[in-house]
């Protein structure tokens, strides 16, 4: 799959992290997202509704992200990475959430976690496995 759409530099202000200063006075995350897809429908019939709306998509990560606190940046990476295989034309999503702000003792530009993951297939067995000669055996 060589279809993307990236969506980069989203900003929120949230209050994640282990320290409870982080909780009380929170900081700015940033995010980016790529999702890989099928955009071939999207181009063919020019609807929105064809595609992964990009304005929503943002909405829901930065509910995520100004949402209930978490300690880590890779536990908020893993449920940014959930709204984003929420949609079941996404074949699989790459997130990076940025701490520009993390309470690091040394000069830096930035501390960041990438996750990525592909869809995973729903299960195929819907019912007992038929018999096979292997359990006769």
């Amino acid at each position: 799959m060589t279809d993307r759409i990236t969506l980069t530099g989203l900003r929120a202000h949230g209050r994640h992290g282990v320290y409870d200063f982080e909780r009380e006075r929170g900081q700015e995350f940033v995010v980016d997202a790529v999702l890989e897809l099928d955009l071939a429908p999207a181009a063919r019939s020019d609807e929105v509704t064809d595609t992964v709306h990009y304005g929503e998509l943002a909405d829901r990560l930065v509910a995520v992200l100004t949402g209930e606190p978490v300690n880590l940046i890779e536990t908020l990476a893993d449920r940014l990475l959930a709204i984003c295989l929420a949609d079941p034309r996404v074949l699989r999503a790459t997130v990076t959430v940025h701490k520009p702000e993390a309470p690091v003792p040394h000069a830096f530009t930035d501390v960041a976690v990438t996750m990525s993951r592909p869809r995973t297939a729903p299960p195929t067995d819907v019912g007992p496995r038929p018999a096979t000669t292997e359990d006769a055996a």
